[in-house]
């Protein structure tokens, strides 16, 4: 899981995401088209997505085509869902307490 949310911190990581996403597939050169960075630092980019486990590349060709893992950011989604859930039980408790105690003899 580190991996994944160190991969989606960055956010030209999430444009190519989104970008990916639109396209359904595509390569680093229309990537690089579309976004304000170099097709270098796009092969870099699509390489941390790619350990990560949120896109996969094939070739086709001479050009590598991308698309995105939906499967490793439903892990990622269901993940923090149960965090979110574990913190919103906590949050609940600490006002139930914090309720109580405005209670007393005032």
């Amino acid at each position: 899981m580190t991996e994944v949310l160190s991969a989606l911190a960055d956010p030209t990581r999430r444009r190519i995401l989104d970008a990916l996403a639109a396209h359904g597939e595509a390569t680093a050169t229309v990537l690089a088209a579309e976004l304000p960075v170099s097709r270098q630092a796009i092969v870099k980019h699509l390489g941390v997505l790619d350990r990560a486990g949120l896109v996969a590349g094939h070739r086709e060709g001479r050009e590598a085509r991308y698309r995105v893992v939906p499967e490793r950011l439903g892990v990622a989604a269901r993940w923090m869902d149960r965090i979110a859930a574990e913190w919103d039980g906590r949050l609940a408790a600490i006002k139930r307490l914090a309720e109580g105690q405005g209670t007393g003899a005032d």
